[in-house]
Formats: C-alpha cells, structure tokens, sequence
C-alpha cells in the first residue's frame, strides 16, 4: 500500500493562482530558450499590441478617402501605400487588426472550453453517451470547414456573432475529440479511482484530478485553433462572408485588391503578409508549446 509522505512541498500548497503564474512564467522560460518559439511568441505579442492599440496609432480612419491618394506607392506619407480609392493602407491594416485577431481568439476560447466539458463527460463516463456522442462529432467533422462555414453564414448573414458561432461549431468537435481521448486514458489511473473510494463528486473528478492531466493538450490544441480560425476568418473574408464593411477586414482587402493589382500591388501585400506572418507565429508558438509539454496528439 502507497504511504502518504510526511512533508508535502511548498509548492503544492500554494495558491491555486500563485501555481498558474508559476506555472505561465516557467512556459515562458521555456519558450525564450528556444529561438524559433520565442520568435513565435514576440510575432502574436506585436500583432496583439497592433489590435490593442493599432486604432489610436494609426494615421488615419480606416474608411478615409485621402484626396490625390489613390494608387499612391508606399513613400513618407503613406508608409504602405494607397489602394485604389484612396485610403491608407497602413492605416487600415492597423484598424482591421482588431477584427482579425480578436474574433479568432473569441471563438478558439469558446471552442476549449466547450470541446473541453464535452471531451471530458465523454471520456470520463463512456458507454451509449460516448457513443451517441462521437457520432455527432464525427458527422461535423466530416463536412468541409469552409463548406459548412459558407452554408452556415450564408443562412444567418454574415456578421460578428455569425462568425463566432460558425467557427465555434467547427472547432468545438475538434477539441472534444482531443480531450476524450486524453480522458479515456487518464480515467484509467490509480489515483482517479482512489478519489471515486474517497466518495468525491463527478466534477471534483472531472475539473481537480482529470483537467489538471488534459491541460497541455489544451494549451497545444487552443494554440492550433487559434492559427486555424484566423486563416478561416480570413478566408470568410475574402469570400464576402467575413465582418461587414465598412470594417476593413484583411481577407476582404485582399480581395478587393486584386482588381487593382496591376497598379497597386501592395494594397494586396500588406494584408496577405500579415496574415501570413501572423499565422507563422502563432504556428511557432503552438510548436514549442507542443515540445514543451512533449504532446504528440494528432494534428487535426
């Protein structure tokens, strides 16, 4: 029979909120110890700065139209230059961060914990529940995310909410797949049954003694969301599905570019390169969060 030790450390009997900050600035340590994952992190920490504070920074409104600007070339006055009406192309790269950045991590966050409380029921009971359950998962899955993307937005309009709602239906089967499987097998441990014999209730197992072990998978999994949901806000976007204008969405400045292209080539560039880089940072980012926490789950 397991002794139970004498002394119990320090750390342990901490603050649940003193473990997290402990917990977050050692991931950082980590992180800044590998170049390619620190890029990854300074890359999302600019692009959260730019939604932050990218409105109150910019020359000027998203939606100006500048006399004489149109088409102008990138120069003093316009840092990246005028697309073909005339507006200021920095400037409504740094107003449209906002949009881009934050409804993506909106709906990765919804997606966790949604897939999260699914995955662990699930996982944790088994049986007809687990079964009735994964097959609705799996019919979500099976359809196209842009297809049932479209369908969807196309029967409630587009809009924010409408955004919010499509990519959390997409990614929410997603992470409960991820943390079912994580569950079925951390329910199998020892300590899992001792809480049961202790006579601990289904949601002390459930959010003290299984989360704690599903948390790195969560961490990778939200980070992956993330990338994937501003590639698919993006991609909205530049199909007209995106946030109305006149918010100046990336996906739709890219589209609304290319008729000019000829003429103004960077109206097109500057919105296609910051969601490329911000995509290759998050993905960055989610690598060394997955090296860190030695996850090897799938990549769905």
């Amino acid at each position: 029979m397991a002794t139970i030790p004498s002394e119990i450390p320090a750390a342990t009997l901490a603050p649940l909120p003193l473990r997290a900050l402990r917990a977050f600035l050692g991931v950082i340590g980590q992180l800044a110890r590998r170049p390619l994952s620190l890029l990854g992190l300074v890359i999302v920490l600019m692009f959260a700065l730019m939604a932050i504070f990218g409105p109150m920074i910019a020359p000027y409104r998203y939606d100006a139209i500048l006399p004489g600007a149109a088409r102008q070339p990138p120069s003093a006055q316009y840092l990246l230059g005028a697309d073909w009406l005339g507006r200021d192309v920095l400037s409504r790269v740094l107003w449209g961060a906002r949009d881009v950045i934050a409804l993506p991590l909106l709906t990765s966050i919804f997606s966790v914990v949604f897939g999260t409380c699914i995955g662990l029921l699930i996982g944790f009971y088994g049986g007809w529940l687990d079964e009735l359950v994964s097959r609705v998962l799996d019919t979500l899955l099976a359809i196209p995310a842009l297809v049932l993307a479209m369908v969807m937005l196309g029967t409630i309009g587009p809009s924010q909410i409408g955004i919010v709602i499509v990519i959390v239906v997409l990614y929410t089967p997603i992470v409960a797949r991820v943390v079912r499987s994580v569950t079925l097998n951390i329910r199998t441990y020892g300590f899992i049954e001792a809480a049961r014999l202790r006579g601990e209730s289904t949601v002390y197992i459930l959010f003290r003694e299984i989360l704690p072990g599903v948390l790195p998978a969560l961490a990778v999994e939200g980070a992956l969301r993330f990338s994937y949901a501003i590639f698919l806000t993006a991609s909205l976007g530049f199909l007209g599905l995106g946030v109305p204008p006149p918010s100046p969405d990336w996906g739709r400045m890219v589209n609304e570019a290319r008729s000019s292209f000829s003429q103004a080539p960077w109206a097109l560039w500057a919105p296609a390169g910051a969601i490329a880089l911000l995509i290759i940072g998050v993905n960055l980012l989610s690598d060394g969060l997955r090296r860190i926490f030695r996850y090897e789950g799938q990549v769905t």
